[in-house]
């Protein structure tokens, strides 16, 4: 599989422009009110990562997160006890969630770094867990990737990915520009994945999934939403919720992704 051909640091550029979710909250910026307003947004609207990540059941387990963000799950893998990991590309992202960490009194070991070479700037050793939501869709070579996460793996470590689906209404969407991948303009990459791709570089990688299934359709008004009114698309508004279930279930944007080593 080609990867694309775009430079690492351009990625960085985008990410550090904007950090993923800065603007879920106008609470002062940094404060314990700004960082559970942002929380709350992003489990709101994405409950589905509470399932996925099970933050619960990983106390005293050694958590790796790949492109941690400005530091919502990472905030809830350090409280719910993991000795946790945070690798992110973005300085600006890194920096908040260090602030995050430091504001309710967290420990973590937070690092700049890319996940195509991880190896260059944390030493390998072996996670449980091993974590990155909708983060490796964004890199150059997504096999690169998954080739330097091995190194961190042994044969009982978890690995949890999301990536974006080819197969969803939002591509969809896309395709017929009435939408585009991120809340920004311009991001630089956001690649889509089938099934049978991901598969393939898992095989690649010299892992297997264990459990691939689709999530998440986002039903809002965009400028209510950026209020944080949640008041729906006409169209999903008047949809029974069993309905929209079987639509996020086979056209979700969202690929959640269970894997492990062969």
């Amino acid at each position: 599989m080609e990867s694309l051909k775009v430079d690492i640091k351009e990625v960085e550029k985008f990410w550090d422009a904007r950090p993923c979710n800065i603007r879920h909250s106008k609470k002062h910026f940094g404060s314990k009110e700004y960082f559970d307003e942002v929380e709350a947004k992003r489990y709101f609207v994405e409950p589905h990562i509470l399932d996925f990540a099970n933050f619960k059941k990983l106390n005293n387990k050694k958590v790796l997160e790949i492109g941690c963000g400005i530091g919502t799950d990472a905030t809830n893998f350090a409280r719910n006890g993991a000795i946790y990991t945070g690798v992110e590309l973005s300085n600006e992202s890194l920096q908040v969630t260090k602030k995050r960490f430091a504001v309710f009194g967290l420990t973590g070991n937070l690092v700049r770094g890319n996940c195509e070479n991880l190896e260059q700037t944390l030493e390998i050793q072996t996670f449980d867990l091993i974590y990155s939501f909708g983060v490796l869709h964004h890199t150059p070579d997504i096999s690169m990737a998954l080739q330097s996460l091995k190194k961190y793996c042994n044969d009982k470590t978890i690995i949890k990915i999301m990536v974006y689906a080819t197969n969803s209404y939002k591509q969809k969407m896309i395709d017929a520009g009435l939408d585009q991948p991120e809340a920004q303009f311009g991001c630089p990459i956001a690649k889509t994945y089938e099934v049978s791709e991901v598969n393939s570089l898992l095989a690649e990688a010299g892992m297997k999934s264990a459990r691939i299934k689709q999530a998440h359709i986002f039903p809002y008004q965009i400028e209510p939403y950026k209020e944080n009114i949640y008041l729906k698309q006409p169209w999903f508004e008047n949809m029974p919720d069993e309905v929209f279930k079987v639509l996020e279930d086979n056209f979700g944007w969202h690929l959640l992704v269970e894997a492990k080593l062969k």
